[in-house]
């Protein structure tokens, strides 16, 4: 499939000068010195997964991401409550004085209850996304998750196998298992680089059990029934090396920090409590079928 539309018959795609017609300067997206993130802002949009409406997502400080609606929107409008800005590429929930804000794009979903305080505008985008969520069902452009029924839960999906990684001394969940986990950097192609953060030419981490730390304030909770869980650990490789896994970045992008992130790390701070679903109670398999030495 062509980038650019064919011409029409009898015409010609370039101009009496030989340049070609309707053809757009491309942009050349670069971080600023100054920016908190390398995150470049034109690879964050997506689809609602319940909606299918596009959706913008930012950095929240302290906290997750969040999808916000991808039109500023007139601050006098909206809510104060409601009113969020983006500066530097962060969302901050409050208004920053100006005559627009942004909208979380939860309060306009046509797929979610209205849970929010009436309001002329925010009614009248509820309608259009529904409208357009109605013309992209319509067209096989998007597929609404199956709804189940009240009386039937819906089956729990078994967990995936999410290896628990210590480095710079902070116990993370990862995204996927260690030979799945990918790099977050851009390529020359714009592209998201296809090289996995594990690479067998550097040095590898160690399979290791360490006691799990339940959390002292919670004394209102039962205590964990096994005292040990499997944890690959790379505080004995250099510093370096550890700086490259917390970026989630290759070998080869990690000696290029110039070159911008085209996706969002995906570590999660470890919880017992909230992860014990992914805590493994043995090591894994040998150093001959897995990566990484075996420590026991």
């Amino acid at each position: 499939m062509c980038s650019t539309p064919t011409p029409p018959p009898g015409t010609s795609a370039r101009a009496w000068d030989g340049s070609w017609k309707d053809r757009r300067t491309p942009r050349f997206l670069r971080v600023a010195p100054d920016s908190p993130t390398r995150l470049l802002r034109a690879a964050q949009t997506a689809r609602c997964a319940s909606c299918g409406n596009r959706i913008e997502w930012y950095y929240r400080p302290g906290k997750r991401t969040i999808p916000l609606h991808p039109q500023e929107l007139p601050a006098a409008a909206i809510p104060p409550n409601m009113r969020w800005h983006v500066n530097s590429g962060i969302a901050h929930p409050a208004g920053d004085g100006s005559p627009w804000c942004r909208v979380r794009h939860h309060t306009l979903c046509p797929a979610t209850p209205a849970d929010h305080p009436s309001s002329t505008l925010i009614d009248h985008l509820r309608r259009n996304l529904a409208l357009n969520t109605r013309r992209l069902t319509g067209t096989g452009a998007f597929t609404p998750p199956p709804t189940h029924p009240e009386n039937q839960p819906s089956p729990t999906p078994a967990p995936a196998a999410r290896p628990v990684v210590q480095f710079l001394y902070v116990r993370y969940l990862a995204p996927s298992p260690l030979e799945q986990i990918p790099c977050v950097a851009q390529t020359r192609t714009r592209h998201r680089c296809p090289h996995p953060v594990l690479d067998p030419d550097a040095l590898p981490g160690t399979w290791t059990l360490i006691p799990i730390h339940p959390d002292s304030s919670s004394l209102d909770q039962l205590p964990f029934t096994s005292s040990a869980m499997a944890v690959y650990d790379l505080t004995c490789v250099p510093y370096a090396e550890q700086l490259r896994w917390r970026a989630q970045r290759c070998s080869a992008h990690a000696a290029a920090p110039a070159a911008a992130d085209i996706a969002l790390t995906a570590w999660e701070p470890f919880n017992p409590r909230i992860h014990h679903r992914h805590i493994q109670r043995h090591l894994p398999d040998p150093p001959h079928s897995r990566p990484g030495r075996v420590r026991r």
